[in-house]
């Protein structure tokens, strides 16, 4: 059961995501905030897998929440949920953390599979965000080749696997695996999973069926 918190300030908008959850069977409800402190607190006392996090709230912002999160609680999940997509917005919002960067013109079943996508570890982009993040890097990659090894870690990484199942497949241990990543981030020159997701589609690093199927766990 995938344990889900709800930050958003429009009372509306909460409650309609709420009701969305409540139909997935492999979702439970674990509260629902509608502003930064309160997130905070609730994140912390509630112990949520993933969180629907809004980024424009009272008091501090969900890229704040973040900030604030993280070093507590670096097993949680953020799934950012916004009508921003801005670089203003994308940027931040993944350096800060977050996992995943859907509009709020998505489909109630788009928002079920995103919550799943990053809950297994991998990224969850709108197209519209994929697609500024591609410009934003384009140009700027490092030209530091990716060894065998690091190409295997990185397409398991694109086909949505976690830590642990990558390592499970390549019979690695998970601190193995960590030691990939960051070299991988560092030489495709990326600070998260999604913007590594983005750059190895972009650059053709992953065979096409490992391309398919990003693309639907990020719809």
């Amino acid at each position: 059961m995938i344990r889900v918190l709800v930050v958003d300030d429009h009372p509306v908008v909460r409650h309609g995501l709420v009701s969305i959850l409540k139909f997935e069977k492999d979702m439970e409800l674990v509260g629902d905030a509608a502003d930064g402190p309160e997130a905070v607190r609730l994140i912390l006392e509630r112990r949520p897998d993933v969180v629907l996090l809004d980024l424009r709230l009272p008091t501090f912002s969900g890229i704040e929440v973040m900030r604030q999160v993280r070093g507590r609680m670096p097993a949680v999940r953020f799934l950012v949920l916004t009508t921003y997509d801005t670089d203003e917005y994308i940027g931040p919002a993944l350096a800060a953390g977050a996992q995943g960067y859907l509009l709020k013109d998505a489909m109630p079943d788009d928002l079920a599979r995103g919550v799943r996508a990053v809950m297994q570890g991998g990224a969850a982009l709108e197209p519209q965000v994929a697609a500024r993040l591609l410009e934003r890097m384009s140009g700027a990659e490092s030209d530091e080749e990716l060894s065998a090894r690091e190409l295997d870690v990185l397409r398991l990484l694109v086909s949505g696997a976690s830590n642990k199942a990558i390592a499970a497949q390549l019979n690695l241990s998970e601190n193995t695996i960590k030691t990939h990543l960051s070299h991988i981030f560092g030489k495709l020159g990326v600070q998260s999973r999604a913007e590594a997701v983005a750059t190895a589609l972009r650059r053709r690093l992953v065979p096409l069926n490992d391309e398919r199927q990003a693309r639907g766990s990020a719809a």
